[in-house]
């Protein structure tokens, strides 16, 4: 009863108190146009405010509702900027010959490229014809301690004074020493430019890197009939900081041609998800930048190493590696479960390698022409001590520039930031409304204390709730019980 009577006396005013402080309100809010509805005497006035009010209320919720399911549909917008440079650094170029291992260390031609196809298998997909099974057996029942890592170095394609004839960066000699080997589908390969070395920047469009390879056709082979057919050089132009990727980006150079190689750089700006597919905090074990690339064979080597106990030297790593038994019978097993399960996957943000957040490309366009002429072969012919049909079918020339000294930017960017939504609301409150910030607050408050008084009124409605746990009404029960009386 006490707490009643606070209700009704201190927080809870009578009607005459209600009714001044809605006409308050009404008649000194900031939302412009209710006043002229409380304060005009014309009826016909008041109706056309009171039209005039709701009408500019509804397109305010309309207008802002709208932005708000834009904003929450992560728009975005793509910019492009050229920037001119005085000097941009120089990218990674890795150099394979199409033809992997030398012919006089090949006893077995066809398993071992066998079992390269089931090494390489991991960088790229392919399918294994069944009738090469059985030979592979007994290669390996014979051979159950070959390395093929150790048989690739030592027989692969090597890079020296006889397979590099010439070597020139803007204006300097480099030498095969310049090179970094790396495995790749293509068995030994050699990176220029590897440790992004500062001095490695160029000043001038048209100069870059200059090289002439000599391939060594009578040395290095190939099998025909597992589809390896061609002869020249095979390059891939990279940033320093990443592996190369050779499926389907490599750059084919067939002998006794001139390739001119004219490269542009390209950097991507991804924003992060929602608005964009790239995860900021995704870091990569053994690679200093994230990329697809890295980050998918990463994860090719994390799955293989817990199936199989070991790990192939192709991929990145500190496990042991794997014999080729391993190979044959786990690795390249658990390789076509990874490609058929999707347990890597690539591209979007919820994928096990999302799109980067920044990547950096270098677009290509080349041109061909027929190597050297008639001087020139004879030049080199002699130059070498080879015959000119020689110097035709086993010299490679490429040449490596910029375009121009620029690089193009493109950036993904939020097409509506908070702030900017913030602005929109506001700006149609303030149109249509006459309001502000202050407005909505003057109305949260007034909200407020109707929603209070409305407690206060239910509160004081409510049916009083029995007294379960009165001592003295549970003893007169008692003993009504006793004396035999009953309540209907």
């Amino acid at each position: 009863e006490k707490m009643r009577l606070y209700l009704i006396k201190k927080l809870l005013p009578d009607l005459e108190d209600r009714r001044k402080f809605h006409e308050k309100f009404a008649s000194s809010t900031s939302f412009h146009g209710v006043q002229n509805i409380v304060q005009t005497q014309s009826k016909a006035r008041r109706a056309l405010w009171l039209l005039i009010v709701i009408g500019g209320l509804a397109i305010v919720i309309w207008q802002i509702c709208s932005r708000f399911i834009y904003y929450f549909s992560w728009p975005t917008t793509t910019t492009v900027v050229v920037q001119y440079v005085e000097n941009v650094k120089f990218p990674a170029v890795t150099f394979c010959n199409m033809n992997r291992f030398q012919a006089h260390a090949v006893s077995n031609l066809k398993a071992i490229f066998i079992i390269w196809n089931i090494v390489s298998a991991i960088l790229q997909k392919f399918s294994m014809d069944d009738k090469y099974f059985q030979e592979l057996n007994y290669f390996l029942l014979g051979n159950q301690n070959f390395s093929i890592k150790d048989f690739t170095r030592e027989n692969g394609f090597y890079l020296n004074s006889s397979t590099l004839l010439e070597c020139d960066f803007f204006g300097k000699p480099c030498y095969p020493q310049d090179f970094e080997h790396i495995f790749t589908e293509y068995g030994n390969c050699f990176t220029f430019n590897h440790n992004d070395l500062s001095a490695r920047r160029v000043s001038l469009s048209g100069r870059g890197l200059h090289l002439l390879f000599d391939v060594q056709q009578d040395k290095f082979t190939d099998e025909p009939t597992l589809g390896y057919t061609d002869a020249g050089i095979t390059f891939v132009v990279h940033s320093p900081q990443e592996l190369p990727r050779f499926d389907g980006l490599g750059l084919l150079t067939p002998v006794g041609t001139h390739a001119q190689v004219a490269i542009r750089q390209l950097k991507s700006i991804i924003q992060e998800y929602p608005w964009g597919e790239c995860k900021p905090d995704i870091k990569l074990r053994y690679h200093k930048i994230y990329s697809t690339n890295g980050c998918l064979l990463e994860c090719k080597a994390r799955y293989i190493q817990d199936w199989c106990g070991c790990l192939p030297f192709i991929l990145p790593g500190n496990g042991t590696e794997c014999d080729l038994l391993k190979f044959y019978k786990c690795v390249y097993p658990a390789v076509y479960d990874i490609e058929i399960k999707g347990l890597c996957t690539v591209g979007t943000h919820n994928s096990t390698c999302p799109t980067p957040c920044e990547e950096t490309d270098y677009p290509t366009t080349v041109t061909y022409a027929n190597f050297g002429g008639e001087n020139a072969i004879k030049y080199f012919s002699t130059k070498l001590n080879k015959s000119p049909e020689y110097i035709r079918q086993n010299l490679v020339r490429i040449e490596i520039k910029y375009h121009d000294l620029s690089y193009k930017i493109t950036q993904q960017q939020k097409a509506l930031t908070i702030s900017e939504l913030l602005a929109d609301v506001g700006g149609q409150l303030g149109l249509f409304c006459g309001a502000s910030m202050i407005s909505i607050i003057e109305l949260l408050e007034y909200i407020f204390t109707n929603f209070c008084w409305m407690c206060i009124f239910l509160l004081l409605k409510a049916p009083e709730m029995p007294q379960w746990n009165n001592p003295s009404h549970n003893q007169s029960t008692h003993k009504e019980k006793k004396m035999g009386i009953q309540e209907c």
